[in-house]
């Protein structure tokens, strides 16, 4: 590959472009984006790393495209961040956006050069639906048929024998028994999965193996279920990365092709990956003797929290790499800098560029009757610095509320709830799939419509039919499979070019509605016409009392598989009023990422670490008690105390300007001064 240089000059291009005029890179953030080798930056909240990132990738897109014929991988964890990755620099540098570039998340990278080339070359089938919630839906409807065949050892039955003493120990009703007995064969057959790597079905959860013998009958059952449903297109997420690794293991020279493809690697909020994702990463683009492809590992260990979990140890390490930090933060003042430093796990330095007026951070103190009083104290402080204009009051500064657990297993165990009786615990999950057909209509949030117009809607409407569909048990003649988004649209304009553009004038108009607030009338809309659609195009002149329900709203209990969904009152349920401010309540989860104008971060119940300290240590204050007096981190932290640690990081690290911290005065009282 062509050496490539960065200058100074080269980076006033990407200044002019990515900052506010008069504003440039700092030292650190420069001796980054010039860097053209194997490295790692670690960089603290706020620092801007992600603009750093696209500085780089600015300029190096004016090399495109690369006299060898490679081009550049850039892997981020969500939608979201490749969305504004493209939002940002699409305009400035389309070439980065084709052939042969790719960005996108490290689950469309997986599916597209690993899964779906998997499907086809191995199980010659093509993938089409990457969801493990319609996998595990169909594997539990195929599980249900060889549950009692003698062919595979009736494994419905060594499933009931594993799980019917729990029942029964749980319930002295026979009938109670056998229904829990039930739900948790299902329960736990959602969370099998076959590691074809090392030919052994394990659970998702914890890897535990359940059948390691491929000559057993139960083993054979389940295997031929599986790949029943790759037959039918559909995988799982989990899946997409097990046939990943297995696709490198029947050929390993496509490790060779990637590189060859891909020059430079670069791999933003790197903390976020989960084992398998950054073993995979590292499987294909990091060598210690490799120097054809230079691969970049961008993001901060202190937060490697994901998913609702939160993990003591870090799979992401620097050894043996040529480690960057930026360690000044734009978000926030020094006040809270040096609050957030000491909370800092590997010992990250953390200091503050940030011109907002610096007000110190606030410890609201409670005690059990006055613990619902701390959200309204918080609103008193921000509209009392507001008035004295040391924190913005124009619409859209946010103001939240964060805890850490948001369930608990007992009684006076402090959660989010206690401090907002009214919190709803089920709105921080997103699903594609919903209960019934009105809430696909009412999902897509207000503030997304503007940014993204009709596209949302419309392919919730889309996924509501496409669930009916399913329901109906309807699949295309083309390949025998479920329908798609695409493959449906091609069948009817195929062979029912009226009702094609009926139903395509039908979605806009119902798009437009819903844009416009009037989801009752498009909801009865809907009801009378795609029935119509299922009798008149696919023959269905009764459809199943399933389906019936679905278009109806009357699936309000949870899905089959347990999951929880985010319906349409949701998104405003969380909010506390008052002294004319808006608080949002969530988890520390939810918020990774965000900034805010405002923080209050409300210590929650987290285990009991009892049993080694002969005392109940359960809450943040207690964990991290020489940590809230400023002492550095001693490097021997056990795994509690290191969770904590991160939790606390990632949630004192959103305010702009005011952050403060609730606890309980018992937990304080020894140590306040």
């Amino acid at each position: 590959m062509m050496k490539i240089q960065i200058t100074d000059d080269t980076i006033k291009y990407a200044e002019k472009i990515l900052l506010p005029e008069g504003i440039t890179f700092d030292a650190q953030r420069k001796n980054f984006i010039k860097n053209l080798a194997t490295i790692d930056l670690q960089a603290v909240p706020g620092s801007g790393k992600t603009t750093a990132l696209l500085a780089k990738l600015l300029i190096l897109e004016k090399h495109l495209p690369f006299q060898d014929g490679s081009g550049i991988l850039v892997i981020s964890h969500t939608n979201a961040a490749v969305d504004e990755i493209r939002e940002r620099i699409g305009k400035h540098c389309p070439q980065l956006f084709t052939y042969p570039n790719f960005v996108g998340t490290i689950q469309s990278f997986v599916d597209q050069f690993l899964a779906i080339p998997c499907g086809h070359n191995i199980f010659e089938a093509r993938f089409s639906w990457v969801d493990s919630d319609r996998f595990k839906e169909i594997f539990y409807e195929k599980f249900k048929k060889i549950y009692w065949l003698d062919e595979y050892d009736k494994v419905g039955c060594w499933f009931w024998c594993k799980h019917i003493r729990t029942a029964k120990s749980k319930t002295n009703n026979e009938d109670e028994a056998k229904e829990l007995c039930d739900r948790l064969i299902k329960e736990e057959v959602g969370k099998i999965i076959l590691n074809y790597c090392e030919e052994k079905f394990q659970r998702t959860d914890n890897y535990k193996n359940i059948l390691v013998d491929t000559a057993n009958s139960k083993y054979k059952g389940l295997k031929k279920i599986t790949e029943e449903i790759f037959k039918e297109g559909v995988i799982s997420y989990e899946y997409a990365f097990i046939l990943g690794e297995y696709y490198l293991k029947v050929f390993p020279i496509v490790k060779k092709y990637l590189q060859k493809r891909f020059g430079y690697v670069f791999v933003d909020e790197m903390q976020d990956m989960d084992k398998h994702q950054y073993t995979l990463l590292e499987r294909l683009f990091y060598d210690e003797n490799n120097n054809d492809v230079i691969y970049q590992r961008i993001g901060d260990r202190n937060q490697s929290i994901y998913f609702g979990i939160v993990r003591s140890e870090n799979f992401w390490n620097n050894e043996n790499r040529n480690v960057l930090n930026i360690d000044k933060s734009c978000r926030f003042s020094k006040e809270i800098a040096d609050v957030v430093q000491c909370f800092a796990l590997n010992g990250q330095k953390v200091e503050s560029e940030s011109l907002h007026k610096s007000i110190k951070p606030h410890l609201l103190i409670y005690t059990d009757d006055t613990i619902k009083n701390v959200l309204h104290k918080f609103t008193e402080i921000v509209r009392n610095r507001q008035n004295g204009r040391e924190i913005p009051s124009s619409a859209g500064n946010a103001l939240k509320a964060i805890g850490w657990r948001k369930r608990t297993d007992g009684a006076g165990k402090i959660i989010i709830k206690n401090y907002f009786p009214g919190f709803n615990k089920n709105t921080q999950v997103t699903k594609v799939d919903f209960l019934n057909l009105k809430d696909y209509i009412l999902k897509p949030k207000n503030k997304d419509l503007g940014k993204k117009g009709l596209g949302p809607i419309r392919k919730n409407i889309l996924n509501g039919f496409l669930r009916m569909l399913r329901y109906e048990g309807i699949i295309n003649d083309f390949d025998g499979r479920h329908y798609t988004e695409g493959r449906l649209f091609r069948f009817l304009k195929e062979e029912h070019n009226d009702i094609y553009m009926e139903f395509k004038l039908k979605l806009f108009l119902w798009c437009r509605g819903t844009c416009r607030g009037n989801t009752d009338k498009i909801f009865e809309e809907m009801k009378q016409y795609l029935p119509d659609i299922l009798q008149n195009v696919f023959g269905k002149n009764d459809i199943s009392q399933k389906t019936k329900d679905f278009i109806n709203n009357k699936n309000n209990g949870n899905l089959a598989d347990g999951s929880e969904e985010r319906t349409h009152g949701s998104d405003i349920s969380n909010i506390y009023r008052c002294n004319g401010l808006e608080v949002e309540i969530g988890t520390i989860h939810s918020i990774k990422g965000e900034t805010h104008t405002a923080t209050l971060y409300l210590e929650t119940y987290y285990q009991n670490d009892s049993r080694r300290r002969g005392e109940c240590i359960s809450y943040e204050s207690q964990r991290l008690k020489e940590f809230f007096k400023g002492n550095k981190v001693k490097g021997n932290e056990g795994k509690r105390v290191k969770e904590s640690l991160k939790m606390a990081y990632v949630g004192m690290s959103r305010p702009t300007h005011l952050l403060c911290v609730a606890v309980h005065k018992d937990r304080v009282k020894d140590y306040l001064n």
